[in-house]
C-alpha cells in the first residue's frame, strides 16, 4: 500500500510540472519578441538621426560655401529635398559649352568641260549649194577675242536696250533694220549672254523675208558657235525648216531626227516628231 500511494502521488504531480515548464517557456518567448522590437525601433533611430546628421552637416557645407564664394558641392541629402526643410539648392557653377570648330566637309566643286564633238555638229550643218560656207572656228575664235576688251568697255544697260530697239524693228515692220542691227549686236558682241538670241531673231527675220539661205547661214553659225546656249535648239528647228523649203528635205529629215534621238522630251523634239511624221516617205 504504502508503494502505491508513492506512485498515485508522482503521477499526480507529473502534470502540475509539465504546466509549470510550458508557462516558463512562454515567458521566456514573450520577453525575447520584447527584445527583438526594442532592438529594432533602436536602429530605425538610429538610421533617422543619421540621416539627420548628414543633412546637417550638408547644411553647413552650403553655408561655408556661400560664406566663402566657392560653388557648393551637391551631396544626396541635398539632391533628394525630404527632411525637415535643412537640405537647400546649392548655387551651381554655370559652365557654357562651345562647339567645335571643325572645318565644313569639302565638296566636289570641279566640273568637267567638254567640247561638242566636231563630227556631230557636222550632222547640223549642211553645205550651202551656192559654195559658200560659214566661218571656220579658228576664224568665230579669232573674232570674239578682238572684240572682247570692246565689248566689256560697253555699258551693260546700254546694251541690254539695243538689243530691245533691234528686236522691237521686227515686230513693227523694220524687218530689214532689225535684221541688220541684230547681226551687228551679235558681231560686236560675241559673249553677250544675248548674242545667240540676236542671231536668231535674225535668222526669223531672213525667214520672213524669204532669204532662206541667209537664214540657213544665220542658223548654222549660231548652232556651231553657241552649242550650249538656249536658242539652239530652236536653231535647229528652223534650220531644218529652210532646208525644206531649199528643197533639201533628205537635211531636214536628218536634222528634225538628230533633235529627237539627242534631246528626248523636250518641246523642240515633239515638234521634231510632229515634223517628221508630217514629211513624204
Amino acid at each position: 500500500m504504502p508503494a502505491r500511494s508513492v506512485i498515485f502521488r508522482l503521477l499526480a504531480a507529473a502534470p502540475l510540472c509539465a504546466l509549470s515548464a510550458c508557462a516558463s517557456n512562454a515567458a521566456s518567448q514573450a520577453d525575447v519578441g520584447a527584445l527583438r522590437a526594442e532592438v529594432q525601433a533602436l536602429r530605425e533611430t538610429q538610421a533617422r538621426l543619421t540621416e539627420r546628421l548628414q543633412r546637417l552637416e550638408a547644411h553647413d557645407a552650403v553655408e561655408k560655401a556661400r560664406a566663402s564664394g566657392a560653388p557648393a558641392r551637391a551631396t544626396p541629402a541635398d539632391a533628394s529635398g525630404s527632411g525637415d526643410g535643412l537640405g537647400s539648392t546649392p548655387d551651381l557653377a554655370v559652365v557654357k559649352l562651345k562647339p567645335r570648330n571643325e572645318p565644313a566637309p569639302k565638296l566636289p566643286t570641279a566640273v568637267a568641260v567638254v567640247e561638242p564633238d566636231s563630227e556631230q555638229m557636222e550632222m547640223f550643218i549642211s553645205a550651202v549649194p551656192d559654195g559658200s560656207a560659214a566661218a571656220s572656228g579658228a576664224e568665230a575664235a579669232t573674232v570674239v577675242a578682238s572684240r572682247d576688251d570692246e565689248a566689256e568697255m560697253k555699258d551693260p544697260d546700254v546694251l541690254d536696250a539695243e538689243y530691245d530697239k533691234s528686236v522691237s524693228l521686227l515686230r513693227t515692220g523694220n524687218v530689214e533694220g532689225g535684221v541688220e542691227r541684230l547681226r551687228r549686236f551679235a558681231e560686236e558682241n560675241p559673249r553677250h549672254p544675248r548674242a545667240d538670241n540676236a542671231l536668231y531673231f535674225s535668222g526669223l527675220g531672213l525667214i520672213g523675208l524669204s532669204e532662206f539661205k541667209d537664214a540657213a547661214r544665220t542658223f548654222e553659225r549660231l548652232i556651231k558657235t553657241y552649242p550650249a546656249g538656249d536658242a539652239m535648239l530652236d536653231s535647229m528647228l528652223r534650220l531644218a525648216e529652210c532646208r525644206m523649203r531649199l528643197n533639201q528635205a533628205a537635211d531636214a529629215k536628218a536634222l528634225y531626227t538628230r533633235v529627237v534621238t539627242q534631246f528626248p522630251g523636250t518641246a523642240a523634239a515633239t515638234q521634231a516628231e510632229q515634223r517628221l511624221a508630217a514629211l513624204p516617205q
